[in-house]
């Protein structure tokens, strides 16, 4: 009877052996296939990240995780310390590798939604060349004024006169869409940040502004029969009242 107990206890101190032994060597051989796939570290994507997130706002949303060589991608960025001043170009969703491309200049962003559109608002498009767009620096989430011209009637005193006015007041863009720009041969040293772009833009820009139904018919009426010119107006931009800008009192 003790005999058997023995025995009994034995095999089972050797089967707790086994299952361990048998564990570590599973381990063991999960590093040693790592090891011999030459891992790296690669950004990877740990809570959504919304088109225009700015580069330092997005660091919380990411994690370095260690990927076998052959499952990284060719562009995949494994730090940010030569992405500053960059953005999200699209939705970024968790699990996915961070890719370089991704990462693009904030007048570049031209995904439609970036910003949500407040409620009882609807979204119009229109078209101008840069000269009426702050030479083109206008970036989703801003605010705009929208000044509007007509060739005449806007004025009932003189309605043969031209007339220009600063119609709509702190406008949001919801989304700039624009022509590529060439690409630049010169590169910033290692660390060091983009030197500001000061070439002219080229090409017109199509903007998406959210507005109420009566301000949507005044940006189409404009653009159908008069001209429109725009202001980067932010939220604390003085408001001096409506003024009718005529030739007459231009100058006043």
């Amino acid at each position: 009877m003790k005999s058997r107990l023995l025995a009994g206890t034995a095999a089972i101190a050797l089967a707790i052996v086994g299952a361990l032994l048998i564990i570590f060597y599973a381990q063991g051989a999960d590093q040693r296939a790592m090891a011999n796939m030459e891992p790296v570290d690669v950004l990877v994507v740990k809570t959504a990240i919304p088109a225009g997130t700015t580069v330092d706002a997005m660091a919380a949303a990411l994690v370095t995780e260690k990927v076998p060589a052959s499952g990284v991608a060719d562009t995949a960025l494994s730090t940010l310390a030569n992405s500053g001043g960059t953005v999200s170009a699209v939705d970024l969703v968790p699990g996915e590798q961070l890719l370089a491309e991704r990462l693009v200049a904030p007048d570049a962003v031209k995904a439609t939604g970036a910003v949500k559109v407040p409620a009882g608002l609807q979204e119009v498009s229109f078209e101008l060349e840069p000269k009426r767009v702050v030479g083109g620096r206008i970036a989703v989430g801003e605010h705009v004024g929208i000044f509007i011209s007509l060739e005449a009637g806007g004025f009932k005193g003189k309605p043969e006169d031209a007339t220009t006015q600063l119609t709509l007041h702190k406008v949001l863009v919801t989304a700039v869409q624009r022509a590529p720009r060439a690409a630049t041969a010169e590169q910033p040293a290692e660390g060091q940040p983009a030197p500001e772009d000061t070439t002219l833009p080229e090409g017109s820009l199509m903007l998406t502004v959210a507005v109420n139904d009566v301000d949507a018919g005044k940006i189409v009426f404009a653009s159908e029969f008069g001209r429109l010119w725009l202001t980067k107006e932010p939220l604390d931009a003085q408001d001096n009242g409506p003024r009718v800008e005529r030739k007459e009192v231009v100058y006043k």
